[in-house]
């Protein structure tokens, strides 16, 4: 396996240069279509994900001390059945110690080959992984082909060429000349060695189970630091097969399996803080609520941390020369993964006197009532789009706002179970509309992680923008919108978010809206409480080993 680096190489190039260049490229399409896959994969591999229901899934880790797993299919309503070793951490991290010196010493470029081959055979299981998030995080069969499997692996491949070019800037060796005085000059070798972090955690979020877990996976190994995966209690099978396939390319590359492990747990039985407390954990990848983001930044000094938690995401409308297909690319968002996305958007302001539509004068109630009239139509085909709810404790969410709904404002659009006949028992629900003021901003400041959504009608369209950007600046934003013909609108616009620390999208239609582009867009500014790491730039991965030196008279 020693040429894994040159097998890989053209393909580490092309992402470099779309990193270098921004331009549109996938290294893994995103379409589930046998036209590009083949007949035989999409029925290859649901039946490989159903042979898993119901098994144990072994892993062959040290420390393995019974087993662990709850998973419920959120289409279904029916346990998984599957069970993962439950690990002494203690034990698996002393397993993981012996391995450390080989990898670092491997140097760049084979731990670079190693990493390549992982996602290129990661990129062979996409649809029974895609099978397998599909019943634990609740997206639809579409989205977690896509979104946890295709894109995060192109994420993945980001943050290993971010990685190269990270370690390339360091020479192996040097000389250096200086002439000191009269009497003398000195000529030294000097010899240069990156040295990793340490063992790096990898918390997964219950949603979108690997779209951290590739690019911190990737950015970790590839510098020379070992792995373990953390994965959310209701979503372990995706991790568990990356897992595997990691453990798989290291052993034959003849090196530890053990760089890469996975440690599962219930929420009865959480083995988090027994990881984050270990003092051989020097780096911490999160996506996940705001509260423990936080609470990571804040309590695990002497650790890298880097956060994806949540955004309050707006959009602000001050005018548009087409109505229909501005409202209905917001409703898009409302409904997409029901609205279970980290740039979802939640905030629509929109001033009290309407907006301007090709130039004629139309209310904030058409508005609106155009917005609800978008979701309704995106709902035609409701599992593909909408997906189901993670967890119980959504649809609690969603009673909670329709009860204040009338103290607060006015309910625009109830939220109600989704039909959907293959999956008769599917816990699901569509959007919540709600109106409200920013007299009630204390309703929306926040992330409401769900379908609910609020139409806020500020008094003038820069109160509109004042609010939205105060709340990125407070609460978090990864996601930001405006539509408006008027370029001096756009630009105070853009201005006052970048203000606030988040990115802007202007007069986006005809597209997914909340759509990231890998080797395109700063995916997490890092500048406002959604989080404070971009996963996708060098900041990312240069801080995960550090250099040192030796030198001598030559």
């Amino acid at each position: 396996m020693s040429g894994l680096f040159e097998r890989h190489r053209e393909l580490l190039a092309k992402a470099v240069d779309a990193c270098d260049h921004r331009y549109s490229w996938t290294a893994y399409p995103e379409s589930p279509s046998g036209k590009i896959h083949g007949p035989d994969k999409p029925v290859a591999g649901k039946a490989r994900f159903e042979a898993m229901l119901g098994t144990d899934y072994y892993l062959q880790q040290p420390g393995e001390m019974g087993r662990t797993g709850d998973e419920v299919s959120p289409y279904t309503g029916q346990p998984l059945g599957i069970t993962y070793p439950r690990v002494d951490v203690p034990v698996l991290y002393e397993a993981i110690a012996r391995g450390m010196s080989a990898w670092r010493k491997a140097g760049p470029e084979v731990r670079m080959g190693v990493c390549l081959e992982i996602l290129d055979r990661c990129a062979q299981q996409l649809f029974e992984n895609a099978h397998a998030t599909m019943h634990t995080s609740g997206q639809s069969f579409i989205m977690a082909f896509a979104g946890s499997g295709a894109n995060a692996l192109d994420r993945g491949l980001e943050a290993l060429a971010y990685a190269h070019k990270a370690m390339r800037d360091v020479p192996a060796t040097a000389n250096w000349e200086r002439q000191f005085g009269k009497g003398g000059a000195a000529r030294l070798e000097k010899h240069y060695q990156l040295m990793p972090r340490g063992i790096g955690v990898v918390i997964c979020c219950a949603t979108f189970p690997l779209w951290n877990g590739y690019p911190a996976l990737c950015a970790s190994l590839a510098t020379g630091n070992p792995v373990v995966f953390k994965p959310h209690p209701s979503a372990i099978l995706p991790v568990a097969m990356v897992t595997s396939v990691c453990r798989e390319v290291l052993t034959e590359a003849g090196f530890d399996p053990n760089l890469v492990t996975m440690v599962a747990d219930t929420r009865q039985e959480p083995a988090t803080m027994a990881l984050l407390e270990h003092p051989a954990t020097a780096i911490v990848d999160f996506t996940g609520s705001p509260g423990f983001g936080r609470w990571l930044e804040q309590h695990c000094p002497g650790k890298l941390v880097y956060t994806e938690t949540a955004g309050c995401n707006s959009v602000v409308i001050e005018s548009t020369d087409n109505l229909e297909a501005m409202t209905s690319a917001i409703a898009h968002s409302l409904c997409q993964a029901s609205a279970q996305m980290c740039t979802s958007v939640q905030n629509i302001h929109i001033p009290a006197s309407g907006i301007k539509v090709a130039g004629e004068q139309v209310s904030f109630d058409e508005v609106a009532a155009s917005i609800v009239a978008g979701v309704e139509r995106h709902l035609e085909n409701p599992q593909v789009l909408c997906g189901t709810l993670v967890d119980d404790t959504i649809l609690q969410t969603i009673a909670r706002y329709r009860d204040l709904a009338g103290q607060h404002g006015r309910l625009l659009r109830d939220s109600g179970a989704l039909d959907y006949a293959e999956f008769p028992n599917a816990r699901t629900a569509s959007p919540l509309i709600l109106e409200v003021t920013p007299a009630a901003r204390d309703l929306y400041r926040d992330e409401i992680f769900g379908p609910v959504s609020f139409i806020i009608k500020g008094e003038s369209i820069d109160d509109c923008l004042r609010d939205a950007t105060a709340n990125a600046r407070e609460c978090g934003a990864i996601t930001s919108h405006v539509y408006s013909v008027n370029e001096d609108f756009l630009d105070r616009a853009v201005e006052a978010y970048h203000g606030a620390g988040a990115s802007v999208a202007c007069n986006l239609v005809g597209m997914p809206i909340n759509f990231a582009a890998a080797y395109s867009d700063y995916h997490v500014s890092g500048l406002n409480p959604a989080g404070n790491a971009c996963l996708t730039d060098l900041a990312f991965v240069a801080s995960r080993f550090r250099v040192v030196q030796s030198k001598r008279m030559v």
